[in-house]
């Protein structure tokens, strides 16, 4: 066997760092990308659970709190929903009652109309900043028929 040569010695070493760049920059690449598909995920469930607030809170609901709900019910309602890492005051709700979505002689809040809720939460990068690539909006909207 031949031994190392002067000029074969430390060879290891740059092998080394080229290769841990790419695994750590994969490894936060992953990260990222969970961090992203939870904060999406979460934006459509909150979406969806302040539709399903809004429909038992219609113009003829007598039982529940925050009956004939308004815009700034549904927010408040979806931003109380906040859970983990997100941050309240970054969740933007806005809840429509289109006229279009009405059965003929109803409008606005009435049950058999249609409420809109549209939930948007800006996602921020943490390891992609070096890219320049800093926030990205993630929006889910849901929409339901009013059943009180």
């Amino acid at each position: 066997m031949r031994q190392a040569g002067k000029r074969e010695r430390g060879a290891s070493l740059p092998e080394t760092a080229v290769v841990m760049t790419v695994l750590l920059a994969l490894l936060f690449g992953i990260v990222e990308f969970g961090r992203a598909m939870y904060t999406y995920a979460f934006v459509a469930q909150i979406a969806r659970e302040g539709a399903r607030w809004a429909i038992v809170r219609g113009n003829q609901c007598t039982l529940l709190d925050h009956c004939n709900a308004s815009k700034t019910d549904v927010q408040n309602y979806v931003r109380g929903l906040s859970e983990g890492a997100t941050d309240v005051s970054n969740i933007n709700a806005n809840a429509t009652w289109p006229s279009t979505g009405c059965p003929p002689g109803s409008s606005g809040n009435a049950p058999g109309c249609v409420v809109q809720v549209t939930v948007t939460y800006p996602f921020n990068f943490i390891a992609v900043k070096l890219l320049g690539v800093t926030q990205i909006q993630m929006s889910s909207t849901s929409q339901m028929v009013i059943s009180q």
